[in-house]
Formats: C-alpha cells, structure tokens, sequence
C-alpha cells in the first residue's frame, strides 16, 4: 500500500519539519486544498500541550500548539505535491520525540487514512490516556479506538506492515480525532 512505501519519507521529513509554536485552530492550505469539502479535526482532551506539524514532501509545515482542555486544529484534505500521503505528527514535546501520526492520501474518491503507532515508545502519553478517530459518516467509514493502555492497539501501525489499519472512506467525509480521556468508548 501506498503508506507502506512513504513511511520513510515521513520519517525523514520529521527532522526537516521544525518551527516555533504557533497556537492556530486551523490552517490554509491554498493551493495544494482539494475541492472535497472533507477533512480532520484534531481535539486535544489532554491535560498537557501537544505539538502537531501537518507534513507533505516538503518542509513547508509550522509547529502548531494546541494547548490543554478542548483546543482543536482543522484541515481540510490536501493533497502531496510529489503524489504520497500527508501525515500530521503530534507530539507532547516540540522536539517531535514520541509520536503519534495521523496519515492520510487522497485519491478522489476516496481518502484512505490510518493512525501509526510506529514512532512512539512503549510509555507514551497517547497510549496513556487513549485515542479515536470518528467521522460523520459512520455508515461508509470506519472508526477506530485506541483505549487508554492499549499498547498494542489493533486499530493503529505497530509496525510499518500493518496494513490492515488502513482504511478507505469518501473524500467528503469529516472526521475527528480525539486524544485524550473523552476518546475511550
């Protein structure tokens, strides 16, 4: 799958794509948007600060801080220049270590999007307090929930084969990814 071979561009674009924080709830992605009308919501329900960095082939993404208690950012699907996947990294630091990564590609008509559990350690915050991801669309798109604990959560990449985290809804979808205590059903 196409996650598989641009893990490791992900990986090495984590060093390049550093910036000072910036406390947004959303961002325009002018020229590179796509026309779908879909996209992710990213709440933090945490009770620390978390970093996110939304990054494409290039480094062209800022540090985004969402500080604690409910504070969200928004992006509307985009799609890569080179072709690949988008992955915004999220981090309890603003050095990008232990992080969990929602990754998305868009191949109209359908967004095909997992959660990687890959560059996070074994004691890491998120596993702490638990993660999901819901849509607006529950009927032709599929949830997937990490409880606080799960270490070897079976809706997220433990490792880069893990191929059946991927899923594939449509494009127009909106979807919403919680992190933190109100994500545990």
């Amino acid at each position: 799958m196409m996650f598989t071979k641009t893990l490791a561009a992900f990986a090495s674009l984590g060093a390049l794509a550093s910036a000072l924080p910036t406390a947004i709830k959303s961002r325009d992605t002018n020229s590179t948007s796509a026309s779908t009308g879909g996209g992710v919501t990213i709440v933090n329900n945490m009770d620390q600060t978390i970093y996110l960095w939304s990054v494409s082939n290039t480094a062209d993404s800022e540090m985004v801080t969402l500080t604690a208690g409910g504070q969200d950012y928004s992006e509307n699907w985009r799609l890569n220049p080179d072709g690949g996947g988008i992955s915004i990294k999220m981090s309890t630091t603003p050095d990008q270590s232990d992080v969990l990564q929602y990754e998305y590609t868009l191949v109209e008509p359908t967004i095909y999007w997992d959660l990687s559990c890959i560059n996070m350690g074994g004691n890491s915050t998120f596993t702490t307090a638990g993660f999901a991801v819901t849509s607006n669309d529950s009927g032709n798109c599929p949830s997937a929930t990490c409880k606080p604990g799960d270490t070897a959560c079976a809706d997220a990449y433990l490792f880069p084969t893990d191929d059946q985290a991927t899923h594939g809804c449509p494009d127009t979808v909106s979807m919403t990814l919680n992190l933190g205590p109100s994500s545990a059903e």
